[in-house]
């Protein structure tokens, strides 16, 4: 299987008032058209390693790396007019939370339509038949209601399956889902897994899930990045994920929850310095 994307030690640094501090430290790893995912805690780096992958970082941050290729293209290289061609068009990224992500005075159509017509995809009847073919295909029963909605009169889950079928609408290669299903119920949650498993499946895209969920990561994933403190500490085939050697995966697996078992005293992780170093 080629490899659609190499990172080789990617470092994303922001400056505070004591200094450069590093958010992403030396992350490597190659994507296919499969299911990667990355997991850990809440500022472990996985959400700026997606970021600055698509060049989302923000511009007061210093991003390098020594090998950062999607397709061919350097993506370090390639200038911002380069960049914009291939977002939305050829790498997508969904993010956590759509009522912070839909523009709020435009209506759902619209803005699902707006990306064909930013990327050369189809204009007027062709990308409205598109944006209604796209919101079906994401299981919203009635696309044409939908479609002439604002972000604030659909749910949470509604909104979320939209911002899917915005970022899926141009057909990219590669997509970047950043914890797509954390604020969705079980039922919308499966649908949405549904969703994103057919699309590899038949048109080959390349997923990166990022999630804090490790059940649900090595149910749905092929391979699993573990990071911690801004750098992989483990790469295991999803479906091993429960026989992880490094202690700080064993740590996570060890605080979820087990039926028939008591929860008190909740599991604690107990970090060790040397998983940072």
């Amino acid at each position: 299987m080629s490899a659609l994307l190499h990172v080789e030690n990617l470092r994303v640094s922001f400056p505070t008032r004591s200094g450069m501090v590093e958010a992403v430290r030396g992350v490597s790893f190659t994507l296919g058209r499969e299911r990667l995912g990355i997991v850990g805690e809440s500022g472990s780096g996985k959400s700026q390693t997606g970021r600055a992958i698509l060049g989302l970082t923000p511009p007061h941050a210093h991003v390098t790396a020594g090998r950062l290729v999607f397709d061919g293209i350097d993506l370090l290289a390639a200038s911002e007019k380069e960049r914009r061609a291939l977002r939305g068009k050829r790498i997508a990224m969904v993010l956590q939370d759509p009522k912070f992500s839909l523009n709020p005075v435009m209506r759902i159509g619209e803005q699902i339509m707006e990306t064909l017509a930013a990327h050369g995809r189809g204009s007027g009847a062709e990308a409205r038949r598109r944006t209604l073919a796209m919101l079906e295909a994401v299981q919203i029963r009635d696309p044409e209601r939908v479609f002439n909605l604002y972000p604030h009169e659909v749910s949470g889950g509604m909104g979320q399956r939209a911002m899917i079928a915005m970022m899926l609408v141009a057909e990219p290669d590669m997509l970047i889902a950043d914890e797509p299903t954390s604020a969705l119920d079980v039922t919308v949650q499966l649908q949405v897994l549904s969703i994103l498993d057919r699309l590899v499946a038949e048109r080959g895209m390349g997923l990166i899930f990022v999630s804090h969920d490790l059940r649900l990561v090595s149910s749905f994933c092929d391979r699993v990045l573990v990071m911690y403190a801004g750098r992989v500490v483990e790469e295991i085939a999803a479906d091993r994920l429960h026989q992880s050697q490094h202690p700080y995966t064993q740590g996570l697996l060890n605080c979820l929850p087990k039926l028939g078992q008591s929860h008190h005293p909740l599991p604690v992780l107990d970090r060790k310095p040397e998983w940072a170093a």
